[in-house]
């Protein structure tokens, strides 16, 4: 496996970012030691994380998925084996984006003690704030880099303008730099990152890994309607994309996977690592088998016809 380097720092990933929002919720303590375990085994060792995931479960608060993620480091002492990422900012439920100072140091502590480290390699903003100056958030990043506790950091979900704005300012005033960006982008959701998101991110040298790679479950052709998806946890999720687009993308999926009889799954990420600017997808599992889908993926070579069949689909 080809590991890729993160911007311009010295972390190198894998072309697939394992996410860790299933632990905790779709996936148990148990299921969650044995995908970590296996995506080890298989050199898989970039997993992200956030410190609200899985608020929104049934009984859940967050943090969840830090603390099974530090239980299995502990337990295995690998911690310098895993390239970890979590995030600040997005709400615990209700309320506002909190990007500021205060709020960033008591986060920070609460996540590294969930994931007993004594770091973490990449820090996120998950969510814009427009309440605190980004200076503010700079500044404190820069701390928590010098006291050892963040190597880098990266944003989540942040528009164009302000991710432009925060690159200028960590040039100008000497503050860190967000590293890697994190856009929701998959065969249904490409126009929020394609075209000047895009190129802004390759002209930076910023990476990017994208999110919701299988659209909840979708693009892997498990729902195939919405009947498929009543009374699953990720229905909320998952509803929005039965239409004749959908329809569509799930039919170019199954003719291109059995064509290259591999998963749907595998085609996705497959057609994902492919485009520009992506540097390695996030994609989560909860079961070892559905980690095969990483194994082909790697090893796909799409063709022309391949890429306009899917590109036609989901334009």
């Amino acid at each position: 496996m080809e590991y890729i380097q993160l911007g311009k720092t010295d972390i190198k990933i894998p072309p697939i970012t394992f996410g860790g929002n299933v632990f905790g919720w779709t996936a148990d303590k148990k299921t969650s030691f044995y995908l970590l375990d296996a995506l080890l085994d298989k050199g898989f060792n970039f997993i992200d994380s956030a410190n609200v995931y899985s608020y929104w479960a049934e009984g859940n608060s967050g943090g969840e998925s830090e603390t099974i993620i530090g239980e299995w480091m502990q337990a295995l002492k690998n911690r310098d084996k895993i390239i970890l990422a979590t995030k600040v900012g997005s709400p615990m439920g209700s309320g506002a984006p909190d990007l500021s100072a205060s709020y960033i140091n008591e986060q920070i502590e609460l996540s590294l003690k969930r994931l007993q480290t004594e770091y973490v390699d990449v820090y996120f903003s998950h969510k814009y704030d427009d309440s605190t100056p980004q200076r503010e958030t700079l500044s404190v990043y820069k701390n928590l880099i010098n006291a050892g506790k963040v190597r880098q950091i990266g944003a989540s979900n942040f528009p164009l303008a302000i991710l432009r704005e925060a690159i200028e300012l960590s040039k100008e005033d000497s503050l860190p730099r967000y590293e890697v960006i994190q856009p929701e982008y998959n065969l249904m959701e490409r126009a929020g990152f394609e075209g000047e998101y895009q190129r802004f991110c390759i002209e930076n040298n910023l990476s990017v890994t994208s999110y919701f790679t299988l659209a909840s479950g979708f693009l892997t052709g498990k729902y195939d309607s919405k009947g498929a998806a009543t009374g699953k946890d990720r229905e909320p999720f998952l509803k929005k994309y039965f239409n004749d687009k959908g329809e569509a993308v799930l039919n170019a999926l199954k003719v291109t996977a059995q064509k290259h009889k591999v998963s749907e799954a595998a085609i996705t990420l497959a057609w994902t690592m492919a485009q520009p600017g992506i540097t390695s997808p996030i994609a989560s599992a909860t079961k070892k088998e559905h980690l095969q889908a990483f194994d082909e993926a790697l090893h796909l070579n799409l063709d022309q016809e391949d890429y306009e069949r899917l590109n036609s689909a989901s334009e």
